[in-house]
């Protein structure tokens, strides 16, 4: 397999299984970084660092991406598939800090 068919093959894989928009991703993001009293000290504002860059790559057309913005598509892909649709609160938590809301899928 070439390199371009397996790029193509995790482009699409990767925008199958994100199916949160990047605005709801954002602000699932930041409603669960804000916890119960306020958003920690620090930039990031305690935002889940993955699902930072899963933004990140959500805002890139496929020719402006890098070499960790393609490792981010195979973790969150291999993330996905391994813990499938799972709706239990900690395992819904974790695919939706990545944009896979399993009730949607």
């Amino acid at each position: 397999m070439t390199e371009g068919i397996e790029t193509d093959m995790l482009w699409d894989e990767f925008h199958r299984m994100v199916n949160m928009t990047s605005e709801e991703l954002r602000a699932y993001l930041l409603a669960d970084a804000s916890g119960e009293e306020a958003f920690p000290d620090g930039p990031d504002l305690g935002v889940d660092e993955l699902g930072r860059d899963v933004l990140h790559v959500l805002s890139k057309r496929k020719v402006d991406l890098t070499k960790d913005d393609w490792d981010t598509m195979g973790r969150v892909v291999e993330l996905v598939e391994t813990l499938g649709d799972k709706t239990e609160d900690e395992s819904r938590h974790l695919l939706m800090s990545v944009g896979h809301d399993p009730l949607r899928a």
